[in-house]
């Protein structure tokens, strides 16, 4: 079985991420399969609309822990081609299809797409308070939520699709896994009603709505993500994930 499944519907192509053992967490193989589904989607001109999903229990647990605890530096495994679609250049049609876990960089990849579909048992959460020295600051998801919202999840609080639904990150919810996809073609078959150039147009202006990070804002970030010796920390988060154990952080 592949790592990264892609099933092409004609108009819809259907990407799953297929590492369900390991919560479909984002190893370099799954990273370099994802970057290759995507360029292959952007390129495809018969391909209108893309939906992401995952195998078993889990959308995505985000970076793969363990493999960093090994590799020995933290961050997503070096190497991997380049993705279009982490790197937001994909002008046509994204839907998220969240069957489980979103966590960390899975958040992100639910965040990155234009209309999101969640099963009752999914759960959301930002990771990176936890495994970096700062809560996801660079991605401007305050964007699809109230302020104090946006703050609790950059602090690592999990939310629930119910939640997530409510207060207004997820578009639909479904009660079963099963359901997630047809309501997701149901979600493609109205936006392939739209004329092309419509649909096209009013993604580019809806996406341009997005809010960019200040400038003073991202530099400060990244300083702080990159201070002192609490770097030590960020290899502690991994290497206690990696054990099963609470992790001892030596701090400020």
């Amino acid at each position: 079985m592949a790592i990264v499944e892609t099933e092409d519907h004609g108009e819809i192509v259907v990407i799953r991420m297929n590492r369900p053992d390991k919560l479909n967490a984002m190893n370099e193989e799954l990273l370099t399969g994802l970057a290759h589904a995507w360029t292959a989607y952007q390129h495809n001109d018969a391909q209108k609309i893309a939906i992401l999903t995952g195998s078993g229990r889990a959308f995505c647990a985000g970076e793969d822990l363990v493999e960093a605890a090994e590799r020995g530096t933290p961050g997503l495994a070096p190497g991997a081609p380049h993705d279009p679609f982490w790197h937001q250049e994909i002008e046509k049609p994204l839907i998220a299809a969240v069957n489980g876990w979103a966590m960390g960089g899975g958040f992100i990849y639910s965040y990155f797409c234009d209309l999101r579909i969640a099963s009752r048992n999914a759960v959301f959460e930002i990771s990176e308070a936890r495994h970096w020295l700062i809560g996801a600051f660079r991605f401007g998801f305050t964007d699809s939520l109230p302020w104090p919202i946006a703050t609790e999840l950059a602090l690592g609080f999990r939310m629930d699709a119910e939640r997530a639904y409510q207060v207004g990150f997820v578009n639909r919810l479904v009660d079963e896994q099963e359901d997630l996809l047809p309501a997701a073609f149901e979600m493609c078959d109205h936006l392939l009603s739209i004329p092309p150039a419509s649909l096209k147009n009013t993604l580019e202006i809806s996406r341009r709505l997005r809010p960019l990070i200040p400038k003073d804002v991202e530099a400060r970030g990244a300083e702080l993500n990159a201070s002192g010796g609490a770097i030590e920390d960020v290899m502690e988060a991994r290497h206690a994930f990696a054990e099963k154990r609470k992790p001892n952080f030596a701090g400020f």
